[in-house]
């Protein structure tokens, strides 16, 4: 049957009202996940004396952050999981139940009993919650880009598709802001005995809006029409691994050095930043803060960007611009000037714009429907726990053994370039048919 020019006028605007709804849906879960994931590793510099009492202060950092990347090691197996559940049942049951684990285990750490009160099992109990973030982290990003991508027009991929990255981003602003909020609120002296729970307590809230806004999703597309067919793989983790290596390579080296360079660039310079270089914490929160969001609104653009120029291209650049510009932004924070430091750190999120915007729907593009979820969640968080797990204590580590607060920048640019190598050997996906990937 045939439709008059008008009626494929409607059922495109609706296809775009329909996938702008799930765009936003997704992306809020993706938000409070990383808002709850992120918030770890930012609340670092409180948890440290509270769970590791009578270190000094180098080492009550480090024994932290080796927790925060603790939760890395369980992202495959939540990956692994979640990947199953979603390509044999279904995005949507995985995205809900991902959602709801990882705020529990969230609110859960804002309740902990500290190392004073509880010995040895308060620091036991944080690794084990950690633990728990990251097996449900394991599924959440890449069941969100997964759906997305198979929701969104074609052509449109990467303009819906950068929808969750800048969630993602956006997590990071949320946690960052309320952080600062609260600290400056009731002080730091308060923050350090036990306002740092507040912001933990809040992903109560949060996860009880997320989930009524992800229970109302219908199943994607794609998915849908792959069960129509009857192509569900029962063991797809078996098919990813005889049948799409190269794609899983490829993504394993590209995710880990997106994760190395968004670890960095945020969550460990704020670190840095008040830890290394005496800035004012409540002034990096609210920079990390601002510059992510304007990083976030930027994404969908140049994820459009790439839905015209290709995935290849504008990857590329992003990774140029980390090799010059990771090193700038340190190199300008040793001043000491905070509004040169602003500069440096907007300037420097550039890379991170073009990156994150790009590669998560590259990565859905890499695998067809009936192993999607499977092999985008096996290869990213393989990277997550090399590129995102052990960045910020390697950053710490550097800066303690090199004395240059330069030192994890350049550890930056060494695996972007190694990133700008491996997209050499990528096929272009920009134009691809997400329904038809073989």
């Amino acid at each position: 049957m045939f439709l008059s020019g008008r009626d494929q006028k409607v059922n495109s605007s609706l296809d775009e009202r329909i996938a702008w709804r799930r765009a936003l849906a997704a992306g809020l879960g993706t938000m409070v996940e990383y808002y709850d994931f992120q918030l770890f590793g930012i609340m670092s510099v409180f948890l440290g004396p509270v769970f590791f009492p009578g270190s000094g202060r180098e080492t009550a950092l480090l024994s932290t952050l080796a927790v925060f990347g603790g939760a890395f090691l369980a992202r495959p197996i939540g990956g692994y999981i979640f990947g199953l559940i979603g390509d044999t049942r279904g995005r949507r049951v995985a995205l809900l139940i991902t959602v709801f684990g990882m705020g529990v285990a969230s609110a859960a750490t804002g309740l902990l009993p500290s190392a004073n009160q509880a010995g040895l099992a308060a620091p036991v109990l944080l690794l084990l919650l950690r633990l728990a973030q990251g097996f449900f982290a394991g599924g959440e990003v890449t069941g969100a880009a997964t759906y997305i991508s198979e929701s969104a027009p074609p052509g449109r991929r990467a303009f819906f598709g950068a929808f969750n990255p800048a969630a993602a981003v956006f997590g990071l602003t949320l946690a960052t802001g309320i952080s600062a909020i609260v600290e400056a609120s009731i002080g730091s002296e308060a923050m350090a005995h036990w306002g740092w729970r507040l912001p933990f307590l809040l992903s109560v809230p949060l996860i009880i809006v997320c989930l009524w806004v992800r229970n109302a999703l219908q199943e994607s597309p794609g998915f849908k029409h792959d069960t129509v067919h009857l192509k569900s793989a029962r063991q797809p983790i078996l098919v990813v691994l005889s049948e799409f290596k190269k794609p899983l390579l490829l993504l394993v080296v590209l995710a880990f050095a997106q994760n190395v360079a968004a670890y960095m660039s945020l969550l460990f310079l704020s670190i840095q930043l008040t830890h290394s270089l005496g800035y004012n914490g409540v002034e990096v929160s609210r920079l990390i803060a601002v510059a992510s969001f304007v990083a976030g609104m930027a994404m969908p653009w140049v994820g459009a960007l790439s839905d015209r120029l290709g995935r290849r291209p504008v990857l590329g650049m992003g990774f140029l611009g980390y090799v010059f510009l990771a090193p700038l932004t340190l190199y300008v924070a040793e001043f000491g000037h905070m509004s040169w430091t602003a500069l440096a750190v907007f300037v420097g999120c550039i890379p991170l714009v073009f990156v994150q915007a790009t590669a998560y729907p590259l990565y859905t593009e890499l695998f067809p429907t009936h192993v999607r979820y499977t092999g985008m969640s096996l290869g990213f968080n393989i990277a997550t726990i090399f590129g995102g797990g052990t960045s910020p204590y390697l950053g710490a580590w550097f800066v303690e053994k090199t004395h240059s607060n330069i030192s994890p920048s350049i550890y930056v640019s060494i695996i972007s370039i190694l990133a700008l190598i491996s997209i050499l050997f990528l096929k272009e996906t920009a134009k691809s048919d997400i329904e038809h990937i073989s």
